[in-house]
């Protein structure tokens, strides 16, 4: 199988990730036109699950170092199969969860909490659980990340109520809190438990794996391939119980059925489909280069991705065209934040 065999070659592959991750959603808005969301999503899951299955069978199963995809699923122990799992499951239920926190409380609300919260507990989950770079300027590096994603969420907030004034932000996610509107405080709670649960997913596949040993594998233990395609697995088993109930009562819109699933074009599916192969590529990233960066580090960096996808906005979708100049002032602050924190995080594995 495939390995990375350099701290340099690992931190290439977790901006690979990043990129990845704050980009596969730009087929979320290619389908949205026409397609709804519960309905993307199946094909998005079943992207996942198909490209899991080829980068297995090709880069882990080429080469000389490691165990083979087949060899290495055939040897894996019951409980590090069941890890990876869950950790599949945890994962779709977060990514509803944020999706539906999204629709009730809004993006400039929502996101930041929930992905500001699982960048947090999950670079302390993750290094507790393998201790690898100097904690103190990783965990500098995140902050700053937090402090972006939070400034792109203030931005998109008086983008989308023509030019409010922060103060009125921070007084509609008060409201929401204490009770002054019912679905934004579902929207709130929605995100903080979505952030939570995405901060364990990452965790429950690296325990699966022997990330000290990728080239003279535990017995046992999962290669990254064999873990991330036991990921999409988890992830597309348990959408038969979440999708569907969001399908029969979605957060907003009127139900949706299967059979409106069967009527989309082969370009729509395609697609979706291609959503799910982009973040597949990107955690497979994320999983290889953990060997040689730690788990810490490498989800860290591939937890930028919002910064990513506030790119594609500013840049491609022109979402802040016409926007005044406090909103391009926070912008241009959150790119600083935004790259001060990746080079801390990159320097922490260096030290």
């Amino acid at each position: 199988m495939f390995i990375v065999d350099s701290y340099a070659l690992a931190v290439v592959f977790c901006f690979v990730t990043m990129l990845c991750w704050g980009s596969w959603g730009n087929t979320q808005k290619m389908a949205a036109k026409t397609w709804r969301y519960e309905l993307f999503y199946w094909d998005y899951v079943i992207g996942m699950f198909l490209f899991a299955l080829i980068l297995s069978l090709t880069m882990g199963s080429f080469g000389s170092e490691g165990r083979p995809f087949l060899q290495d699923l055939g040897q894996a122990s019951g409980a590090n199969i069941a890890s990876a799992l869950l950790g599949g499951v945890i994962f779709n239920a977060s990514n509803i969860l944020l999706s539906a926190s999204t629709a009730l409380a809004g993006m400039a609300v929502a996101f930041p909490l929930g992905v500001g919260l699982a960048l947090v507990l999950g670079v302390i989950i993750n290094y507790a659980g393998a201790p690898k770079g100097d904690p103190v300027i990783l965990f500098v590096g995140v902050a700053l990340i937090v402090a972006a994603i939070v400034c792109n969420g203030i931005a998109s907030q008086r983008v989308q109520s023509g030019g409010t004034q922060r103060a009125q932000f921070r007084k509609g996610v008060a409201l929401a809190v204490v009770g002054g509107n019912s679905n934004s405080r579902k929207g709130i709670v929605l995100a903080m438990v979505a952030g939570v649960l995405m901060s364990f997913f990452y965790r429950f596949v690296a325990a699966a794996m022997d990330l000290d040993h990728f080239e003279n594998l535990t017995a046992g233990m999962l290669t990254p391939y064999s873990a991330l395609f036991i990921l999409s697995a988890g992830v597309l088993l348990s959408n038969f119980v979440f999708n569907t109930y969001v399908m029969k009562r979605p957060f907003v819109g009127a139900p949706v059925s299967y059979r409106e699933y069967f009527t989309g074009s082969g370009t729509t599916h395609l697609v979706g489909m291609l959503g799910g192969a982009v973040w597949c590529l990107g955690t497979a990233f994320s999983y290889i280069a953990a060997g040689k960066a730690g788990a810490a580090i490498s989800y860290a960096l591939g937890q930028g991705a919002p910064m990513i996808a506030a790119v594609w906005g500013v840049f491609i979708w022109k979402e802040f065209k016409g926007a005044d100049r406090s909103v391009n002032t926070l912008l241009g602050v959150m790119f600083l934040f935004f790259i001060a924190g990746l080079g801390l995080i990159i320097l922490s594995g260096g030290n």
